[in-house]
């Protein structure tokens, strides 16, 4: 499908495959995450493609899986479209020194990106151990009254 026949929808639409709600969808546009690609000329509906359900469905995975912040989402989003810019200029037939520039500024990118990731993991393990403190210390009354 090219992208002058490409389905267009509009904000509820997407908002309803997507199961989210239509002043969510604007608030990603504020926030840069959203709308780059999408139509809208000053007064008209907003338009998505099948391009923006899917970044929006991918964002919103990274968002609760991660449990990350807005912040925090928007500077991961941001470092992906950094990367995906950094390949376009590899495919530009670059010099190898070029090509190693790419290189140090995508590991760059990537280290910052594993840095939020690993922050959710330590959040995560320190929330299990608190939950396993718990549960032994609940298993431990449930003996002495036994």
């Amino acid at each position: 499908m090219t992208a002058e026949t490409e389905t267009r929808l509009r904000i509820g639409e997407v908002a309803e495959r997507v199961g989210v709600t239509t002043r969510t969808i604007r608030y990603y546009e504020e926030l840069g995450l959203l709308g780059a690609r999408s139509e809208r000329t000053k007064g008209a509906h907003r338009l998505y493609g099948e391009a923006d359900v899917t970044r929006l469905r991918e964002l919103l995975r990274l968002r609760d899986l991660l449990g990350l912040s807005l912040d925090e989402l928007v500077e991961l989003a941001e470092a992906e479209e950094a990367r995906a810019a950094l390949r376009d200029q590899w495919y530009g037939d670059p010099t190898d020194d070029e090509r190693l520039q790419i290189l140090d500024q995508a590991v760059a990118l990537v280290e910052r990106q594993l840095e939020l990731v690993r922050g959710r993991q330590e959040k995560l393990a320190d929330f299990a151990g608190e939950l396993k403190a718990k549960r032994d210390s609940l298993n431990r009354r449930r003996r002495e009254l036994r």
